[in-house]
C-alpha cells in the first residue's frame, strides 16, 4: 500500500540519518509505552514541514502512512517541487461532465489515476491563490499537448483547471483553515473570479478560516465583493494580514470594509497591516471598538507610513492583552510618532524593529531606550548608508547599550574600518541569544569584506540557525579560510554566502570542502556568486552538490534558503 501511495504522489526519497534515528526511537517506545499511535502522531507532527521526512514516513507501514499523508496533502501547492502531479490526482475526482471539458483541450482521461488510496481533496487546509496559479501554470507547461501553441487556449485552460480545483474542494465539503488571496495581476484576478463565484454559492468552504491574508495591488470589482462577503460570513479569524497599497482606487471604501471585518471578529489575536500611506483611521479605531480589545495580542506594521497617524494612544490603551508590536521598514518614525508610542500606558513589547530610513536619530534612541530590553529582531536596510555613518554609529551605540536579547540581526556595513568594531562589539554582546545573522557588504570594496572575515569568526556563538554573508571575497588574502578556521566551533544550520567575485579565477569551494564539508559544520548550504552581472548558484553544479551530500550537507538554491524579513516575522509571530 505505502509503495503505491508513493508512486501516486511524487518520486519517493528517504531523508537523512534523522529519519533512521526516529525509527530506532519508535522501536524503543514500543517496548516501554502502550500509547504508540498517539506518540507516533506527536512525533510525525513535529516534522510538519519537513516534506522529505514525511515522504519517507509513508513508505514504512500503514500506520505511518495514515499519519503522514494528511500533512503532505494539507497544502501541496506550497511544497517545493518541479513535479505537479498532485494536480492529476485532484482532477481524477471530477465528474464525467467536467472531464469532458478537459477532453476538449486534448486531455485524455488516462492522465488521471483510476483509483486512489485516500480522499486526498478532503485533507486540504491551506490555499494560497498565487501558489495555486503558479502550480497550475507549471503543470500546464509540462503537458505536451497542442494547447501550448495557443496563448488564448492556455489561458482558458488554466482558468478551467483553477475553477475545477476549487469545485473539487467544495464538493468534498472541505472547510479551509487558512486562505491567502493574492491578486497581483489582472490575469491572476481572472483566474480567481470564477472560483470566487463558487465560493459565494458555498460560504461554508471558508466560513471557519482562522488565518486570512489579503494582498491586492490591482483594481477589481471582485475585491470589493470579497471584502463584503468576508465581513458577512467569516467571524472566527484569529490572524489577519492586510497588504493594500494606498494608491489603489477604491482604497477609502475598502479600508472601511477592512474595519468592518475587524469589528465582526470574535477572536482576532494577530493582525498585520502593510503597504499604506493613508492614516488607517478606520482600521486602527476598529481595534479598540471591537472584541479585539480583549483578544488582540500582536500587531505588525509593514511598510506603513506613520505620518499624521495620531490615534495610537487612544487605540493601544484600550488593548488589554496586547503583548507585542513589530515595525518593519515603516516610514515617518519621527518624534511625533515615537512620542505617542512611548506615552502608551498599557504594557507591551516592541519585539521587531527593521529600519529603512534614519529621520531623527535622537527619537530613535528614545525608542530603543524605552523598548530595547525586549527587542528580539533588529535590522537596517538603507540606501546611501555611508552618508549617514555618524547617525549609524549613534544608533549602534544605543542598541549596544540597551538591547541584550536580539535573536535576529541584519546589518549592512556602512561603517568605515575605523568604526566597524562597533558591529563586532554588538554581535559579541548579544551572541548568547543571537540565532539569525545577516551581514551585507556587497556594495562596498573588498576591504570591508576582508575586515569582516578576519574578525567575525572569533565572536560567533556556538550555534546559529542562520548565517547569511553578502561579501566581496578575495582569495589572495585567504580571508574566507581565516573566517572558517576561527568559526570551526560554531555549528550553522543554514549557511548562505553571496559572493561578488572580482576575478573569474577565484574559487572558494576548496575552503568549503576543507572546513565545512569534512568537518560537517553545516546542515544546509547555499552559495550564489556573481561577476559582471552573471550569476552562478552552487545548486546548479551537480558534481559539487553530490560531493556535499556524501557528508550529509544539503545544498539548496540560494533564494530557497534565503529568509525574507516579512516571512520571518510572519512565521514566528503570526502563525
Amino acid at each position: 500500500m505505502a509503495n503505491g501511495i508513493a508512486s501516486e504522489l511524487y518520486t519517493p526519497f528517504f531523508s537523512s540519518s534523522l529519519f533512521f534515528v526516529l525509527i530506532l526511537y519508535m522501536a524503543y517506545s514500543k517496548i516501554f509505552s502502550g500509547d504508540l499511535p498517539e506518540l507516533l502522531n506527536e512525533i510525525i507532527q513535529y516534522f510538519h514541514h519537513d516534506y522529505k521526512t514525511l515522504h519517507s514516513c509513508i513508505l514504512v507501514n500503514r500506520l505511518w502512512c495514515r499519519l503522514a499523508i494528511p500533512l503532505l496533502w494539507e497544502d501541496p501547492f506550497s511544497i517545493p517541487t518541479l513535479n505537479c502531479r498532485f494536480i492529476d490526482i485532484y482532477l481524477s475526482y471530477l465528474n464525467e461532465d467536467c472531464k469532458l471539458k478537459l477532453n476538449e483541450y486534448g486531455i485524455n482521461n488516462n492522465l488521471f489515476p483510476s483509483n486512489t488510496f485516500f480522499n486526498y481533496p478532503s485533507f486540504i487546509q491551506h490555499l494560497d491563490t498565487r501558489k495555486i496559479s503558479n502550480s497550475i501554470e507549471n503543470w500546464v507547461a509540462q503537458l505536451s499537448y497542442s494547447i501550448q501553441n495557443n496563448n488564448l487556449q492556455i489561458t482558458n485552460f488554466t482558468k478551467l483547471i483553477y475553477s475545477s480545483l476549487f469545485l473539487i474542494f467544495i464538493e468534498n465539503e472541505v472547510k479551509l483553515r487558512s486562505l491567502e488571496v493574492s491578486l497581483l495581476s489582472h490575469q491572476v484576478c481572472e483566474y480567481f473570479d470564477e472560483a470566487f463565484e463558487l465560493i459565494l454559492k458555498n460560504p461554508n468552504f471558508i466560513c471557519d478560516i482562522k488565518n486570512l491574508k489579503l494582498d491586492f495591488i490591482i483594481t477589481a470589482e471582485t475585491i470589493t465583493k470579497l471584502l463584503l462577503f468576508l465581513n458577512s460570513n467569516c467571524n472566527s479569524i484569529s490572524s489577519l494580514y492586510f497588504l493594500f497599497p494606498s494608491y489603489y482606487n477604491n482604497y477609502p471604501i475598502n479600508e472601511k470594509s477592512l474595519s468592518q471585518i475587524i469589528d465582526s471578529q470574535e477572536n482576532l489575536k494577530k493582525i498585520l497591516l502593510g503597504y499604506n500611506n493613508f492614516p488607517l483611521y478606520h482600521s486602527l479605531l476598529s481595534l479598540k471598538n471591537s472584541n479585539c480589545s480583549n483578544t488582540l495580542n500582536t500587531i505588525v506594521f509593514y511598510y506603513i507610513d506613520f505620518n499624521n497617524i495620531i490615534v495610537f494612544n487612544e487605540v493601544f490603551n484600550q488593548l488589554n492583552v496586547l503583548e507585542s508590536i513589530h515595525i518593519i521598514y515603516c516610514h515617518s518614525l519621527d518624534i511625533k510618532f515615537i512620542q505617542q508610542i512611548i506615552n502608551i500606558t498599557k504594557p507591551f513589547k516592541l519585539k521587531s524593529l527593521f529600519l529603512n530610513e534614519l529621520l531623527n536619530i535622537e527619537s530613535l534612541k528614545l525608542l530603543i531606550q524605552k523598548f530595547g530590553n525586549n527587542l528580539e529582531d533588529f535590522g537596517i536596510c538603507i540606501s546611501n548608508i555611508t552618508d549617514k555613518s555618524q547617525q549609524l554609529i549613534q544608533l549602534f551605540e544605543s542598541v549596544l547599550k540597551y538591547c541584550q536579547k536580539i535573536k535576529f540581526l541584519y546589518l549592512p556595513v556602512g561603517l568605515n574600518n575605523q568604526n566597524i568594531n562597533l558591529l563586532f562589539n554588538l554581535i559579541d554582546n548579544i551572541k548568547q541569544n543571537l540565532n539569525y545573522l545577516r551581514i551585507d557588504a556587497l556594495d562596498y570594496d573588498n576591504h570591508f569584506s576582508s575586515n569582516i572575515l578576519q574578525n567575525l569568526g572569533k565572536i560567533l556563538p556556538l550555534k546559529l540557525e542562520y548565517l547569511n554573508l553578502g561579501l566581496v571575497i578575495n582569495n589572495y588574502g585567504n580571508d574566507l579560510e581565516v573566517f572558517l578556521k576561527n568559526s570551526q566551533n560554531t555549528f550553522i544550520k543554514k549557511l548562505l554566502i553571496r559572493n561578488k567575485k572580482e576575478d573569474e579565477s577565484d574559487d572558494i569551494f576548496p575552503y568549503i570542502r576543507e572546513y565545512i564539508m569534512k568537518k560537517k559544520r553545516v546542515k544546509y548550504l547555499a552559495i550564489l556568486e556573481t561577476i559582471d552581472e552573471k550569476c552562478e548558484d552552487l545548486f546548479s553544479l551537480k558534481d559539487k552538490v553530490k560531493e556535499l551530500e556524501l557528508y550529509d550537507i544539503q545544498v539548496l538554491y540560494y533564494y530557497n534558503l534565503y529568509i525574507d524579513i516579512y516571512c520571518f516575522v510572519k512565521e514566528n509571530y503570526l502563525q
